[in-house]
């Protein structure tokens, strides 16, 4: 969840960091830190809190001058957010300083071997066992250093590590946790993310597990932790840097919402040729398919919501039983998956600490895997059998949006490609469900155009202490992920109830007031949800309904409506979120909720 960066070249080095962690604060942090190479040692700053603490405290870097230098931002784990704990850590002889993104599992026993060794320990975190190891095994050869300090350590880690007996070099190791080198001209980068190099160069190596590299202004060499030098490709990064900036919006996460229409028309119009959808990222036989007998779907958070979503419409369209397993809970769970089973995982980022391992777990099974991810190069991507990528573009703010709706939008077609390939879609029917996803890009553009009076609906919520949504089936999957938004960012307990689960305990909190947001777009349940919205009045509460613009009977039960244009019941999730990420948007911009970077949470999960 933390953010690194790395320098080698000319230029002063503490500045480019210190940009560089600042396109990184999207990941969510609490501290931050960066280290420099100077004439005579190494120099660190560091600080509890903000990176703009850090570059006033660095007066934007110039107190730390040298040409090689890491930079950090951290996300608590081992030990409270203060400037001790923060990253970068210093060996006890001065020689070494390093950056972690990751948790070492048996850094205790490590701590208590380095005690009885003398070492001597300012932090509580387990990173800092690594860079007394560092000092321990150093033999004068930093490769065979590395060799040995990686053998001693379980866990996941991308380590950005200083020599001062090598000051021109930066130094950098993979295993399980993301790490890409930025190609320049005199100049060579390291980074946890694209972000923060896309602005220098867009020609990168992604590291793999069990690589490490040594980086010079001049060059870049890998190699496998038995010494061999490994010939890495180069790839190319094909977003700019203005896709990383807000463009005129005063948040990110409002930039995101809008760019929407635009990030699923870039996932689905490659796919949809001449009136059929084309999958080439996935070349299943069809003696392959036709031996599915099951679908597991795993996710974490808003793209376990999207696979809720995902199991609907691939029961309904390819008729397959399909089940939807939290990550976290599918990886200890012994699950009931062989080489019949279809796996598919579900990550923006693919670097999911818990994906990744339910990934690792379904393999080892037999099963194959299907990845639906919007970062090329990320684990998920590498480890699956098949990928289809989202194409969503950089996702900034922590709180997803384009890249929920666009996993949606890559789950319709996988039903409808199942569906045709298994023979189990009436022709007729699926060419409509083809014209109708076709239009998905313009109905969620028409769905934010007609919802311009949603602050107006924010200022009669943000004050509110819950905020309860209800739905059934696939209103109910939506619900889930609408609460979600609100929760995260504006910090107002909202819960998402099945609305036929209402006598069941649930009607105990509704009081007079209790605003509930009633999903009302499934049209075989709507008399029944009309039921629940009626008794949730009934108790005093305000009932902000979500509908067709065209459905008036829920129109005239309702308080206050937000409204969508029609489409076929599968496809209403993917417009129906759209107000819903608004509403919550306008409730946490009136609270004056710091929404892109939201308390406690970070962008990419990358530990368990």
């Amino acid at each position: 969840m933390c953010g690194i960066v790395g320098y080698s070249g000319k230029q002063e080095a503490a500045p480019i960091l210190l940009e560089g962690l600042k396109k990184l604060e999207y990941r969510g942090y609490d501290s931050a830190g960066v280290a420099v190479i100077g004439a005579d040692r190494i120099r660190i700053e560091k600080v509890g809190g903000r990176i703009a603490l850090l570059d006033e405290k660095t007066e934007g870097g110039k107190k730390l001058p040298g040409t090689v230098g890491i930079g950090h931002t951290r996300w608590a784990t081992h030990g409270a957010p203060t400037d001790m704990n923060a990253h970068p850590h210093l060996s006890n002889d001065g020689r070494f300083a390093i950056v972690h993104n990751g948790i070492i599992e048996n850094y205790a026993s490590i701590r208590e071997e380095l005690l009885r060794d003398g070492y001597k320990f300012e932090s509580e975190t387990d990173t800092e066992v690594i860079v007394h190891l560092l000092e321990k095994y150093y033999d004068g050869d930093m490769k065979n250093t590395l060799r040995s300090v990686a053998s001693k350590l379980s866990g996941s880690y991308a380590l950005g590590i200083l020599c001062s007996e090598y000051p021109d070099r930066v130094f950098a190791v993979r295993e399980s946790s993301p790490l890409i080198i930025g190609i320049g001209v005199g100049e060579n980068f390291f980074a946890s993310d694209v972000t923060a190099l896309v602005q220098h160069t867009k020609n990168v190596i992604y590291l793999e597990d069990g690589e490490f590299a040594v980086i010079s202004p001049a060059n870049i060499e890998v190699f496998d932790y038995a010494g061999r030098t490994v010939e890495k490709p180069v790839s190319r990064i094909t977003w700019s840097v203005k896709a990383a900036e807000k463009g005129g919006y005063p948040h990110f996460m409002l930039k995101e919402i809008h760019e929407e229409p635009g990030a699923v028309k870039a996932t689905i119009a490659p796919r949809i040729r001449d009136g059929e959808v084309v999958l080439d990222d996935l070349p299943f036989s069809e003696e392959y398919l036709q031996s599915v007998d099951q679908i597991t779907i795993t996710a974490c958070g808003s793209a376990y919501h999207a696979g809720l979503v995902g199991r609907l419409a691939i029961e309904k369209m390819a008729g397959i039983p399909v089940r939807v397993e939290l990550a976290s809970e599918l990886r200890y769970s012994d699950p009931i998956i062989n080489e019949k089973t279809l796996v598919i995982v579900i990550s923006q980022s693919g670097e999911t600490a818990d994906t990744i391992a339910a990934e690792r777990e379904c393999k080892a099974l037999g099963a194959k895997v299907l990845g639906i991810v919007n970062v090329v190069g990320s684990t998920v991507a590498k480890l699956a059998d098949y990928v289809l990528y989202t194409w969503a573009g950089p996702e900034i703010a922590v709180a997803t949006t384009k890249g929920y709706t666009t996993q949606l939008a890559a789950l319709y077609l996988v039903a409808l490609f199942l569906g045709k390939q298994r023979k189990r879609l009436p022709e007729e029917e699926y060419r409509e469900y083809i014209d109708e996803i076709d239009r998905l890009p313009k109905l969620m553009q028409d769905t934010i155009d007609m919802n311009y009076a949603l602050p107006d609906l924010a200022a009669q919520i943000y004050e509110k202490p819950a905020v309860f949504y209800i739905g059934r089936n696939t209103d109910y999957a939506v619900s889930l992920e609408g609460a979600l938004k609100l929760k995260e960012i504006s910090y107002i307990h909202a819960e998402a109830y099945a609305a036929g689960e209402l006598k069941h305990g649930t009607i105990a909190l509704i009081d007079v007031g209790t605003p509930v947001v009633a999903l009302c777009c499934n049209e075989a349940l709507l008399e029944k949800t009309m039921s629940n919205v009626i008794e949730v009045k009934a108790r005093g509460a305000k009932v902000i309904s979500v509908t067709f613009r065209d459905e008036d009977e829920v129109i005239a039960q309702s308080d206050e409506c937000i409204l969508v244009p029609r489409t076929k019941t599968l496809f209403a999730p993917i417009l129906e979120i759209l107000p819903l990420q608004m509403l919550a948007y306008y409730t946490a911009d009136k609270k004056g909720c710091d929404i892109d970077k939201p308390k406690n949470l970070a962008k990419s999960v990358t530990v368990e």
